[in-house]
């Protein structure tokens, strides 16, 4: 059924063929299988409701869609709905096993329409979460050299942020390279939207009582990596809808990477040793990550602009809300600058 899903939703076809599949217990999956049938059973639903968005969306899940992935998400500890952990986390391989996790090794396992941009939107996602994974090893030990008043040790760590922030920004910025804003908006986006506005029932979820369920949809703020970011740099934002929204998104990620996010959160101040530190070199490289964050932050915003604000549709797939729901582009200038105001040279 996954492999045939783009040419069931090109033909339309997709719900009925759907509608038609064995109604299957996964409470008896293995461990290991539990990640791919979330993934499968993301990408089913979304495409049962969504099948075209120049329809109306569905508004029921029949029960051979809703009852296993509401089993697969409860193992998860994740809502039944499109997250970016089944979205991209879990959604790749590469085409050289030995080669990089990078563009140009890395291919989908799962499409909604399938395609070169809608390949490439995921696969830079990715590839920036590949290159997160330095400065997700050095942020707790920032933390750690802080604590322990170790000004070599911290610095080390911040330079490796710095460095990994850097080959993020480089493959956020190869967005452009193949996936237009037009495509995007009117082929890829349409499939990752939740119901946040438009509820839906899960026949035969018992839990559910047949009551019309809100999810938000896919987004990358289900991502741990700028939150992490955030909190062992010490940038905080003013209460906003953004922020609250951003909360709400630790339901929607891996238990585990919330976990290591809480742990960051309660850990010591890097900011606050910096700040106190008459080290000029130490404060350097402080600022340069708090810049990498801010200018990763700047290319998603003006991203957010080109391939949806200036994609000028209504309804479903509007350019006032983010697929999460949220009027984004006001917060995300907001966030923005308050991340530039937490430079300790200002």
């Amino acid at each position: 059924m996954g492999r045939d899903l783009p040419k069931l939703l090109a033909a339309g076809r997709a719900r009925t063929v759907l509608e038609q599949l064995p109604i299957l217990d996964a409470d008896g999956l293995p461990d290991e299988a539990v990640h791919r049938a979330m993934l499968l059973l993301s990408f089913f639903g979304h495409a049962y409701v969504h099948q075209t968005w120049r329809t109306a969306s569905a508004q029921r899940l029949p029960s051979v869609l809703a009852r296993p992935w509401a089993q697969v998400a409860r193992r998860l500890g994740r809502p039944p709905v499109l997250s970016y952990a089944s979205y991209a986390l879990d959604n790749w391989r590469r085409l050289d096993p030995h080669g990089p996790i990078g563009l140009g090794n890395l291919v989908l396992l799962q499409n909604f329409l399938g395609g070169l941009d809608e390949e490439w939107f995921v696969t830079v996602h990715v590839e920036i979460e590949a290159e997160a994974a330095a400065a997700l090893v050095a942020l707790p030990l920032a933390q750690q050299a802080a604590a322990s008043g170790n000004r070599p040790a911290l610095e080390a760590a911040l330079a490796a942020v710095v460095a990994s922030m850097g080959r993020m920004h480089q493959t956020l910025q190869r967005m452009p390279e193949n996936c237009d804003p037009y495509i995007y908006y009117n082929r890829v986006r349409p499939f990752i939207h939740g119901w946040q506005q438009a509820p839906v029932v899960y026949e035969g979820v018992a839990e559910y009582e047949e009551a019309p369920q809100t999810f938000y949809g896919e987004t990358g703020a289900q991502s741990t990596i700028v939150p992490c970011l955030d909190a062992v740099l010490g940038i905080g934002h003013q209460p906003d809808e953004l922020r609250t929204y951003l909360r709400g998104m630790r339901t929607y990620m891996p238990p585990p990477h919330v976990a290591f996010l809480d742990r960051l959160e309660e850990g010591p101040s890097v900011r606050a040793f910096v700040a106190g530190a008459d080290d000029t070199e130490l404060r350097g490289v402080y600022n340069a990550a708090v810049a990498g964050v801010e200018a990763f932050r700047s290319t998603h915003l003006e991203y957010a602009a080109r391939y949806i604000q200036k994609q000028a549709q209504v309804g479903v797939n509007s350019t006032v809300y983010g697929t999460g729901g949220t009027p984004f582009m006001r917060y995300l200038k907001k966030h923005r600058d308050e991340t530039r105001r937490h430079r300790l040279d200002h």
